[in-house]
Parts: C-alpha cells; structure tokens; sequence
C-alpha cells in the first residue's frame, strides 16, 4: 500500500456513510489537495500522513477493508463506506455487516496523534523485563491480557490464539500466576509470531495491494481451526466462543488434556459438560449411536 499511495496527491475524499467521520474539529476537505507523506501505524489505527501535519487516522475493526481500484471507482452499495480518490487511483473502504464500526478521524499537528494512543507496549520496541512488568501489571487470563491495547499494542483475536499455541500455554491462565520461566516462553513466542507473520503478509502482497485482509488464514495453526487436527499434536482444536469472538487452542499443548468451558454450553450442560478429550468423544460417539437408532 506504502509503495502505490506514498507521494501522491489526494485529489478528493467521498463520504457515503454519516456514521465514518467521527472528528468535528476538521473537516474532510482539510486532507484534500495534499500529498501523502507517510503511512504509520497506532496500534490497529492507520495513520496517514499528509502536507502540513494533518493526519487521517483509520481503525477499520473487524470488518472494515481497503481495496485499490481505477481512479473515480465507485464507492460499493450497502458494504462502501468511503473512497479516496489519488492522482494515480482510488482507495476504497469498505465495512461488511449491518453494525459500522469502523472510524475516521481528521486532525492537525502531530501532537494530536497522541489521543489515539491507548499506551500499549510495541513487542519490537521493547525489552524481557518491560514485557514482564506489563503482563503482571494486572490480574488478568492471558488471552485478555495479551488483547488489551493498554498493555500491548496491535495483538488482535487470531495472533494472541498463535502466540499462546506457540507458547504452549492455556489462554485462561492467570498473569500472575505465571513463573518467570512462562513468562519467557510467552515474549518468545510472541516475537516469533508477530515476526513471522509480518514477514509472511509481507511476502505474499509483495508490491501490490492487501486485498484478501482476513483474521483467518490456512497455515495458522489453531486460530479458526476448531476441529481441526493440532500440527503438533494431531488432537482436535477446541474453542471457546463469547460475544462475537472466539478463542481456539489445543488441549493437549496448552491445557493438559483439559477442557475450558465455554460459558453458553457449560451454562446450559452443567454437570454434564465434558472434563476432558475423553468424555467429550465418549459423548459424541454416544450422541451418534442414539442417532442412529
């Protein structure tokens, strides 16, 4: 994206959603006529750069995506939020979904940037003991701890599933019960993971556009893969759903052949919720035969 935009002139901007531009202070047009500088990153914000320190700020959530098209491309019914039109293309913004979440703010001066900042630490930019003293910094499980973007910046739902597979720890485990010697294991992998997955979205975009930008990929090693053998171990991924997310993980690797309860089900199971891989094929395979009769 860097390579087809950096240095271009944004020509003019197309709102088509009222629910897209959330600042007040400037308007869309203090962006237009200028060209682009740089493209940074705040967390899961993009920030693009342009003349005279004014700054778009995007968080495209979950749903949103950009695709670069022909200059003057039309802006998609229902699913288009946006278009910026380049000398040289059209980036379009797109939400899929009925709920817009997806937010664009217009600022000037670079101090401002400051405000979209949630103080998460930047694995890259960041030392063994800084990691240490952010994850202990509260009480949480470490799936939620390691997706708080007041502790750690830009580790979303699907790298914190790879990281903890990696690390070879349960997504539940409390931050600080975790000995010195997990917590090592933890900033390894999550090194690894964010490294190798950069370098790999990299390679496969090469010079043109990330269009296919999905949370779920084919060569990830648990994240969207319930049911799905473990590469390390072959037994069957599990998860755990809640609200519109879910966590996978193995139970053999990281939960010693326990199962975490996911809240609807163990609710709704109560006593007969399964404790581990064997009571849960013992159910399946008796829930097939009373099929089958």
């Amino acid at each position: 994206m860097t390579e087809l935009i950096k240095g271009q002139t944004l020509q003019s901007v197309r709102i088509a959603s009222p629910f897209l531009l959330r600042s007040v202070e400037h308007p869309i047009d203090a962006i237009a006529q200028k060209s682009l500088l740089e493209i940074e990153r705040i967390g899961k914000r993009i920030v693009f750069g342009f003349e005279n320190e004014s700054f778009a700020v995007l968080h495209l959530m979950i749903a949103g995506r950009l695709y670069w098209r022909a200059r003057g491309a039309s802006i998609p019914a229902k699913v288009g939020l946006a278009a910026f039109d380049f000398s040289n293309g059209t980036l379009l913004l797109t939400e899929a979904g009925t709920q817009k979440r997806a937010s664009l703010h217009v600022i000037s001066g670079r101090d401002k940037l400051a405000g979209f900042d949630r103080g998460g630490l930047e694995i890259f930019n960041s030392h063994f003991d800084q990691f240490r003293d952010r994850l202990l910094l509260e009480n949480h499980t470490l799936k939620r701890a390691l997706t708080d973007p007041g502790l750690f910046s830009g580790i979303g739902n699907a790298y914190s599933d790879e990281i903890l597979h990696r690390a070879k720890l349960s997504p539940v485990l409390l931050t600080q019960k975790m000995s010195d010697d997990h917590i090592e294991q933890l900033f390894q992998a999550t090194r690894e993971v964010l490294l190798e997955w950069t370098q790999r979205l990299r390679h496969e975009v090469g010079t043109g556009f990330p269009e296919k930008v999905t949370a779920f990929h084919k060569d990830m090693a648990v994240h969207g893969k319930f049911g799905k053998p473990c590469p390390a171990c072959s037994a069957k991924i599990q998860r755990i759903r809640y609200a519109t997310n879910e966590t996978n993980y193995c139970p053999v690797c990281q939960t010693a052949g326990k199962l975490l309860a996911d809240r609807s089900l163990s609710r709704l199971l109560k006593n007969d919720w399964p404790k581990n891989l064997e009571e849960l094929e013992e159910k399946r395979g008796r829930n097939i035969v009373a099929s089958q009769t």
